[in-house]
This record gives structure tokens, sequence and C-alpha cells, in this order.
């Protein structure tokens, strides 16, 4: 599933660097709710992989949250970013 990074998560004062807001199409909170704990990636026009995982939801118009390993550069909003459908914690499972 793709989606799009949005904007930093902000308040009046201060930018949480490693958080964003992504828009992934969804229609409310409820299912934007469900695609908490996926693995998420986004990936540098030079080749550079960051990865990251969807914390919650935002809002009630379906955006979700992100947290990355490593805070993302200004110019990846806006850019795609790539859902993968487990994350780390469900592949240890199915692997014992």
């Amino acid at each position: 599933m793709k989606g799009i990074i949005v904007q930093f998560r902000r308040s009046r004062k201060r930018i949480h660097e490693r958080h964003y807001l992504l828009d992934l199409g969804l229609a409310s909170r409820e299912e934007a709710q469900k695609m908490a704990g996926k693995a998420v990636e986004w990936k540098s026009p030079g080749g550079k992989v960051i990865k990251g995982k969807i914390s919650d939801a935002h809002g009630n118009k379906g955006l979700v949250r992100a947290i990355f390993e490593k805070g993302l550069p200004g110019q990846a909003i806006t850019n795609e970013i790539e859902v993968s459908g487990t994350d780390k914690k469900e592949k240890n499972e199915r692997s014992n």
C-alpha cells in the first residue's frame, strides 16, 4: 500500500522530528486505527531507506501518525512511502 507524507507532527511551538502524518487514502478514524502497528519505509532518490512504524490514527479523517527510526529530511514531505502488510513483531511471532 502506498501513502503520502503530509507533515511533521507538531504543536504551536514544537516539531516532533521523528513523527510524521501520513495520508493513506483512508476515509475514517476506524480504518486508520486498523493500520496501527504496520511497518512503513521511505526511499530517498539516492537509494537510502528509512524505516518506521504506524503508531495510531490522527484526527477523524483517516490520517495516521508514524514514528521513524531517524528523522526524514524536509524534502520527504509530499513524497510517497510504502506500507508493508506486517510489522517486525508479527514476523517474529510467525517464525516461532
